[in-house]
C-alpha cells in the first residue's frame, strides 16, 4: 500500500430511499360488479448500510464517491400488488472504522467484525393501499397512504487501525526500515525526519503459516500530544494495537520516556499501561553518559533555533528594504536619491550579517568559501560530533560547542546592534516620507 492510497478519514453524504405510495384502485373484472378496493402497498425505500470487510485496509475507495443515495421504493398497483423495494446501498469499510455524525461529532457505531452490518440511513416505509381502509361503513375508500420520506445524514468515517504490533518512536529511527525487512511492504525510506507521513501496514509471516499485522506509525516528537510535529492526528492508530514496539536509537536511549509520555497523554492512560523499559538493563535510561549526550544535543538545538530566528528576521528585513526601495523608485526616482542610497546601504549591511551565519558563497560552486567562519557550519560540526558519540561528551566536543556559542553570540550582538541603530533610523525615515514598511523585529538574546 502506497502512502498516497492510505486514507483514514473521510466525510460522506448518505441518503436512503423514499417509500413508495400506496395505490388507490377499485377492482374491475367481467361479471364482477363493484369489486371493491384492491390498491396495493408501496415498496420500502432502500437502506444505506455500513458493512465490515476484513480485506480492506483503507478508506481510499470512498475518496472520490462521497455522495451515496439508495433507490426509492416503487408505488403499489392494482390487485393488491406491492411495489418493489428500493435498492440498498452497501458501504464496505475496514475493521476498526468509527462512524460519527459530522455536525455533532457523536459516535453512532463502530465496525469491528467481518460482514457486520449496521443500517446508517433506514429507507422510508411504503404507504398502505386503499384496500387496508375498507370497512362496512366505508366500502370504497378513495385514498391511500403516501410513502415515508428518506433520511439524510452527513457522517464522518474515521479508521483506527487494528494492528497486532505498532512501531512507535522518534522520527528517523528506523521504523520504516524494520517494516520493510520483516514484511513485504515497501514504505518510503530516506535519511531525513518525517519521511513517513501516514501509517504503513505490513504482514509478518512466521512459523506454522501464521501471520500478524505490523503498523509503522509516523514519528513522535516531544509535545506530539499537544499537536507539535505532525500532531496527534495519527496517534489514534496506536489505540487498538495489541503491542507497542518502541524503537529508540542507542545514543539517545533514555529519551524513550518522551515517546512514552506522548502516548500516555494522548490516550489518558496510566503509567502501568505502557511498556516498562526502565527495568531493562540493556536500556539504562539513567546512564550519565547518554544523558549528557542528550542534554548537549538539546543545548545545540536551542542555539540553532536562535540562529534560525535571527536569519529569518534578516531575510524578512531585506525583503522589506527591497519593497521600500521599489516604492521610492515608483514614486519619484529623482526626489528620493539620498533615501535610495541609504536603503542600499541597509541591504548591504543585512547581507554582511547573513554572511556571518551562512559564510561567503562562491557563485560558481554554490558553497561557502570558508565554512569555519560560518555560525551554522560551526553548529552543524559540533552537532555531528556529539551525535556520533556513544560514551559521553569529550573535551573535543566541548571546545567545538564553546567556539560555536562564541561565534553565535558575536553574530547575535551585531544583529541586535543593527536593529537598534541602523534599522531604527531606516524605520523613522520611512515614516517621515509616509512609505513606512511593516516592522516585525525583536531583539534576540542567547540565554542559557
Amino acid at each position: 500500500m502506497t502512502e498516497g492510497n492510505f486514507v483514514d478519514y473521510i466525510k460522506l453524504y448518505a441518503s436512503s430511499g423514499n417509500g413508495g405510495k400506496g395505490s388507490v384502485h377499485l377492482h374491475r373484472e367481467k361479471y364482477i360488479t363493484k369489486g371493491g378496493p384492491d390498491g396495493g402497498d408501496g415498496g420500502r425505500g432502500g437502506h444505506v448500510i455500513i458493512r465490515g470487510n476484513e480485506n480492506l485496509w483503507t478508506l481510499h475507495h470512498l475518496k472520490f464517491k462521497k455522495h451515496l443515495r439508495a433507490g426509492h421504493g416503487e408505488h403499489g398497483s392494482k390487485s393488491r400488488s406491492t411495489g418493489a423495494d428500493g435498492v440498498d446501498v452497501y458501504i464496505d469499510v475496514p475493521l476498526g472504522s468509527v462512524v460519527r455524525e459530522t455536525e455533532s461529532n457523536t459516535i453512532l457505531f463502530e465496525i469491528t467484525a467481518h460482514d457486520e452490518e449496521v443500517i446508517l440511513c433506514e429507507g422510508g416505509k411504503g404507504g398502505r393501499g386503499n384496500w387496508h381502509f375498507k370497512s362496512s361503513t366505508n366500502q370504497t375508500p378513495r385514498y391511500a397512504q403516501p410513502g415515508m420520506p428518506s433520511i439524510e445524514k452527513y457522517v464522518t468515517i474515521e479508521l483506527k487501525i487494528l494492528a497486532d504490533v505498532g512501531l512507535v518512536g522518534f522520527p528517523n529511527v528506523g521504523k520504516s526500515t524494520l517494516l520493510s525487512v520483516v514484511t513485504s511492504a515497501k514504505p518510503k525510506i530516506a535519511d531525513y525526519e518525517f519521511t513517513t507521513l501516514k501509517p504503513n501496514l505490513g504482514i509478518v509471516e512466521y512459523r506454522d503459516f501464521q501471520s500478524f499485522v505490523m503498523a509503522d506509525i509516523p514519528g513522535i516528537i516531544e509535545g506530539a500530544a499537544e499537536g507539535k510535529g505532525l500532531g496527534h492526528y495519527f496517534l489514534r492508530h496506536i489505540e487498538r494495537n495489541s503491542i507497542l514496539l518502541f524503537l529508540i536509537p542507542r545514543r539517545n536511549i533514555w529519551v524513550c520516556r518522551c515517546c512514552k509520555v506522548q502516548v500516555l497523554n494522548y490516550g489518558n492512560l496510566s503509567s502501568e499501561t505502557s511498556i516498562k523499559v526502565e527495568n531493562d538493563p540493556r536500556l539504562n535510561v539513567n546512564d550519565e553518559a547518554q544523558r549528557a549526550i542528550y542534554l548537549t544535543s538539546k543545548r545545540l538545538e536551542s542555539y540553532l533555533s536562535k540562529a534560525t530566528e535571527a536569519t529569518q528576521q534578516l531575510v524578512q528585513s531585506k525583503k522589506i528594504a527591497e519593497t521600500f526601495m521599489k516604492s521610492l523608485k515608483e514614486t519619484d526616482e529623482k526626489g528620493f536619491t539620498q533615501e535610495i542610497e541609504e536603503t542600499e546601504q541597509i541591504k548591504s549591511k543585512i547581507e554582511e550579517l547573513l554572511v556571518l551565519f551562512f559564510g561567503k558563497v562562491d557563485e560558481r560552486q554554490g558553497i561557502t568559501s570558508d565554512p569555519n567562519v560560518s555560525v551554522l557550519e560551526r553548529l552543524g560540526t559540533a552537532n555531528y560530533y556529539v551525535s556520533t558519540r556513544q560514551n559521553g561528551v569529550t573535551s573535543t566536543e566541548q571546545t567545538l560547542i564553546e567556539n560555536a556559542k562564541s561565534a553565535l553570540n558575536k553574530a547575535l550582538n551585531q544583529v541586535n546592534l543593527f536593529f537598534e541603530s541602523d534599522w531604527d533610523k531606516f524605520q523613522k525615515q520611512s515614516e517621515r516620507i509616509n512609505l513606512s514598511p511593516f516592522k516585525a523585529v525583536k531583539i534576540i538574546r542567547l540565554d542559557e
